[in-house]
């Protein structure tokens, strides 16, 4: 049985709803972002995540050459090569290290100075987690996904000092940092994150739009997962200033959009609207 990411999440959804085919190689990916990001628990001894981190990138590596020694990237290397028979999965897990990349960049605390920084942590973190799937423009999509969960989650990350705005974008607002930590939002950064919530949501329609029926059919884990980030933005900008809430009634609202996504996405016939 191939591993599964944690349950009530979006990615659960998606691979919940994805091919069989990739069903395996998205828990396994899943899987290794899980055992990365284990790295950053509040606690860990700051050599001991360094050493940990610094195994996974020479691991990550070696999946790529194909010579990986860890359960999970065995998995992912396997269910990859039987997805594309003789294609060979070097190439779709070259940026597999995007993971480790991230995980270093958080457990130092680095903020993103400009917008360009921040668009480059969100597509390393693509390039490891949407690419392998096979998405068109997976790195745009994967980007867009995930600077959503990075606004989604955005005062509890400032409270442990990793800041999800770029500081010149703040600056030019005339906010201090301190201020993500700090619901309710001032005036300020509910202009600009309301602003940033739309222009994701329209990144995320055109890649959807450039999607062919065929690869909607064959990604619909992908689609399942887009359609639950367009949601997740709108709810979250409907909060502001505040943070979006967790209750029943979105945890269900989740399950139900995953649904009709993964109906429309097997018919090549979804549109995000």
């Amino acid at each position: 049985m191939s591993e599964k990411p944690e349950a009530h999440t979006p990615r659960f959804l998606a691979w919940l709803y994805s091919t069989p085919a990739q069903q395996p190689v998205l828990g396994a990916l899943c899987g290794i972002e899980r055992e990365i990001a284990a790295s950053l628990r509040p606690g860990i001894d700051h050599h001991v995540a360094h050493t940990r981190l610094e195994w996974w990138r020479a691991e990550c590596d070696r999946c790529a050459a194909g010579h990986p020694s860890h359960p999970l990237t065995r998995e992912l290397l396997r269910s990859l090569e039987a997805l594309a028979p003789g294609a060979g999965a070097g190439g779709a897990l070259a940026g597999l290290t995007g993971l480790v990349d991230a995980a270093v960049w958080d457990l130092a605390g680095a903020t993103f100075e400009r917008r360009e920084e921040l668009a480059a942590y969100c597509r390393r973190w693509a390039a490891a987690m949407i690419e392998p799937l096979g998405a068109p423009g997976g790195s745009e999509l994967g980007a867009a996904l995930r600077e959503i969960e990075l606004l989604g989650d955005l005062a509890r990350e400032a409270g442990a000092g990793r800041l999800r705005v770029p500081l010149d974008e703040l600056e030019r607002a005339g906010l201090a940092p301190a201020a993500l930590a700090a619901p309710p939002w001032p005036p300020g950064l509910t202009l600009l994150l309301r602003a940033r919530h739309q222009e994701l949501r329209r990144q995320l329609a055109a890649a959807v739009t450039a999607c062919s029926p065929q690869h909607q059919q064959s990604a619909r884990g992908l689609i399942v997962w887009t359609a639950l980030a367009s949601q997740a933005s709108a709810r979250a900008e409907r909060a502001l200033p505040y943070p979006p809430a967790a209750s029943i009634a979105s945890a269900a609202a989740a399950n139900w959009r995953a649904w009709r996504a993964a109906r429309a996405a097997a018919a090549g016939d979804f549109r995000l609207r």
